[in-house]
């Protein structure tokens, strides 16, 4: 049963006021021990404290306080010691030389922290926003660091309070937000060392959990700034389902709404008045979409407030007290809860009730509102979430980052991006590095926005990162040369753009079940490698839920070679290719690093051993659809023992109900189980069709369907079992079954793993390969009669002298991208 405070930003039987045994105080002083390792820092020259919610803090109790001593000497100074921490405090104003922290379980040198001490062995966090950087860019600092603490700043946080009133004016929403007390610093130091999922569940516990999304939020989003009419789009989407390519979510960027009113007004930019010539009947065209499985957000930038020429003037006029016959603009202003009430009422819900689902908060116009400290951005993404809540459907919001717990808003739009291999190179590392600071929603523009150059590799290798992103979704500025539909762009690249769409949707199953995993457990879809293996020498590679590791392609292909390489960093142990089973062994404990080359149609995705990846069928069911399937895919992979619990629910409710299915792999028995639903069985259908692929295995021994016993509830079934050698995958499929038995699959005598199909692979990349034919039928030979030794001699392999024809570019040597490539295939396993 999900608890209704997920989606309030309010952690369950939580209180913003520490418990008093957690509390060391003095008279302008104060310090909180919430836990071993994360501690409150408060001097006030007043001697006032605050215990109430602020913006980012919205929990101060977290139950039994820890073990503590705390030491007075004859001087004055404090000496306060938990299991992790001791603290030395000389009981005055805060000052490097009055106040410090040490993390007894860093190993760094500089694992004391002195009060003011910047940040600067900080791993990083994330930023509000990538408008228009092409590339890295600084981020504000995460949970982690070199020496083991951060500091989170709540100084400048404004409070949330109930309040009945605002200024002399009737509050609506129950509470609002005020000024702290003046002259106050208000710390938290996490000293956490290397422990990150530690200091992500304090601090999720401090600052709120992460909601629960749509599951239609997992599929694909369609994005782009464009002057579409109703005819138009309607072209779109029909062309989409025409090319079997899934969509779950229309974006309309900000040309639904009138954007040529009279100067007099000022720009077009604001705006909340449909463009009727576009989109005669709104209500209509929301509809159409919906039939089609899609939802829709239209984009606002409401920064010039209410002008006279907006259709809801008038109704906004009264409500605010303007008086409309004067024609004068209504400032937007968030710091008021009689306009923010009234901009809900009068404008956000009517055109909810035709049918706009959500809303992309689009504000790029600084940090500034009448009440000092209050960032606007914050404010809607608040007011703009709690508002979603309000209607009984899983709340969602599409706004900017805005500081420490915005993740209790998602989804987090990262700002207009520059298409550009560099902006390519930098968001993987971006949204595995905001995981550190407990931000896992993040929504880029897939393949670029603006800006930037035509290069067909480029977005095909961004539509793929796209898929294993935390939200996929295509966008582009108005360019005619710009447009990411992947029939503008030629094979090979449509093929794989379209594969890579088409995959994302596949993985609804996986990703709603790690959307689960984020509110209930509190760890992000991406992960960095070191949180959960200690090491890691790519900052571009993650994890992807439980199952998967990704390291996207971001260089173009090396033309002798045709392919492109990707840096890998795999644990120890044994991972598998997701897409064709190909073993990679990791049996140095500090893990392997290795360069892998891959093809316009994949990025380097290894599957752990024993993992387990359900995704949903594509055929027999409607293009977008994201209800519960009746019909799954489950990928295997061998090696070990797995287990995968599927979470489903109805993606929508707040509080609602679960069922789960339990997916186990007995390697070793060569059995695999779908256990009887447990939970709701209202949820999903009551019966559903199954098929296994046992992906990187050998083919059985003996007659194919005779080896693989298939039973349900018990009782033999029939089933159909094929091996596809490219892919080295057992398929068993088997029609609709009830959910209420086990169905298990067993294979006689056992699964092993496919040998490395070295030969094939090392001719094929010798048949793409761009040199001389002499040279290649040697470097073939070589592979072929030497293995693994003719990593010695390919480099060595040239045309014999007297040669004459080749073009001037062509080297008469092997090239070092094909030796490279090679390398990977002779030594994978």
């Amino acid at each position: 049963m999900v608890d209704a405070t997920l989606f309030t930003g309010q952690p369950p039987n939580s209180d913003p006021a520490a418990r008093p045994e957690a509390i060391i105080r003095g008279d302008r002083w104060r310090i909180s021990i919430l836990t071993d390792s994360l501690v409150r820092f408060e001097w006030s020259d007043a001697g006032v404290f605050v215990d109430e919610r602020t913006q980012s803090v919205v929990n101060r109790d977290f139950g039994e306080p820890a073990a503590y001593t705390v030491r007075r000497d004859a001087d004055g100074w404090l000496d306060i010691e938990t299991e992790r921490l001791r603290i030395v405090y000389d009981g005055g104003p805060f000052t490097a030389e009055g106040l410090a922290v040490s993390v007894k379980d860093s190993l760094s040198q500089h694992n004391t922290w002195r009060y003011g001490d910047a940040q600067n062995a900080n791993l990083g966090g994330t930023v509000r926003t990538l408008d228009q950087i092409d590339g890295p860019t600084e981020l504000e600092p995460g949970l982690l660091s070199g020496d083991g603490w951060m500091i989170l700043d709540d100084s400048d946080d404004n409070l949330v309070v109930e309040a009945s009133e605002v200024n002399g004016s009737p509050n609506p929403f129950g509470s609002w937000v005020v000024r702290k007390p003046a002259s106050s610093t208000d710390l938290y130091f996490f000293g956490y060392a290397r422990r990150i999922h530690d200091a992500l569940h304090d601090y999720y516990q401090l600052t709120g959990p992460v909601p629960l999304l749509p599951r239609w939020a997992l599929g694909n989003w369609w994005s782009r700034y464009h002057r579409y009419s109703e005819t138009e789009y309607r072209t779109l989407i029909e062309r989409f389902e025409t090319e079997g390519i899934p969509f779950t979510v229309a974006v309309l960027d900000m040309d639904w709404h009138v954007t040529d009113p009279d100067p007099c007004y000022g720009s077009g930019w604001t705006g909340f008045t449909w463009n009727r010539t576009l989109f005669p009947d709104p209500e209509r065209f929301l509809g159409w979409l919906h039939e089609r499985g899609l939802k829709t957000t239209l984009n606002l930038h409401p920064r010039d407030g209410i002008r006279a020429f907006e259709d809801c003037y008038d109704r906004m006029a009264r409500a605010v007290g303007v008086d409309s016959k004067s024609g004068s603009s209504i400032e937007f202003d968030a710091s008021s809860p009689v306009f923010m009430s009234a901009y809900f009422d009068q404008i956000i819900h009517p055109m909810e009730s035709q049918g706009v689902d959500f809303w992309w908060i689009d504000w790029q116009q600084g940090s500034v509102t009448r009440q000092p400290g209050l960032d606007p951005l914050w404010m809607l993404n608040h007011l703009h979430f709690l508002d979603s809540a309000s209607r009984g459907r899983r709340p969602i919001t599409f706004s900017r980052y805005a500081g420490y717990g915005s993740h209790r808003y998602p989804v987090g739009f990262s700002g207009d991006t520059v298409v550009s291999w560099e902006s390519l190179k930098f968001q993987p590392y971006f949204t595995t590095m905001a995981s550190n600071i407990g931000y896992g929603w993040w929504s880029h523009d897939i393949g670029g926005h603006m800006f930037g150059y035509r290069d067909e590799e480029l977005e095909t290798r961004w539509y793929q990162l796209g898929t294993f992103s935390p939200i996929n979704r295509l966008h582009s500025t108005d360019s005619p040369f710009n447009g990411k539909e992947p029939w503008n762009f030629h094979s090979p690249a449509r093929e794989a753009m379209i594969a890579a769409l088409r995959l994302r949707h596949r993985l609804i199953p996986y990703l709603h079940t790690m959307n689960r995993r984020a509110a209930y457990d509190g760890l992000p879809l991406v992960e960095p490698m070191y949180w959960n293996h200690g090491g890691g020498t790519v900052p571009t590679e993650f994890e992807f839920g439980t199952e998967l590791i990704v390291s996207p392609v971001l260089e173009p292909a090396d033309q002798a070679a045709g392919r492109a390489k990707a840096e890998v960093w795999l644990p120890v142990g044994q991972w598998f290719d997701f897409f064709d089973g190909r073993r990679y062994v990791a049996d140095n404990p500090e893990g392997r690093t290795l360069g892998v080359w891959r093809t316009l149609d994949r990025i380097p995705v290894f599957a752990k051993a024993g993992g387990i990846i359900p995704m949903q069928r594509l055929d027999g069911a409607p293009l977008n659809d994201v209800s519960n399937p009746s019909a799954f895919d489950v990928l295997v992979f061998p090696g070990a023992d797995g287990t995968f619990t599927l979470w489903e629910d109805d993606g929508e409710s707040v509080g609602g109900e679960w069922a789960s299915t339990r997916l186990t792999f007995d390697w070793v028995r060569g059995m695999f189980t779908v256990h009887a639903l447990d939970g709701d069985s209202s949820l999903v259908p009551s019966s559903r069709a199954w098929r296994l692929i046992l992906r990187g295995v050998e083919q059985p021994d003996g007659d194919l369907p005779a080896s693989v016993s298939i039973r349900h509830g018990g009782r033999p079934i029939n089933g159909t079992v094929d091996y596809d050698p490219d892919t080295l995958s057992l398929s068993v499929e088997v029609g609709a079954l009830n959910v209420d038995g086990d169905l298990t699959i067993h294979v006689a005598g056992g699964l092993s793993i496919a040998p490395s199909p070295v030969e094939r692979d090392a001719f094929d990349i010798l048949a793409d390969a761009k040199m001389h034919y002499f040279t290649k039928e040697r470097a073939w030979q070589s592979v072929q009669h030497e293995g693994i030794r003719a990593l010695a001699t390919l480099h060595t392999l040239e045309m014999p002298p007297g040669y004459y024809g080749e073009p001037r570019w062509f080297s008469s040597h092997m090239p070092q991208g094909v030796i490279e490539a090679l390398s990977e295939v002779l030594l994978r396993d």
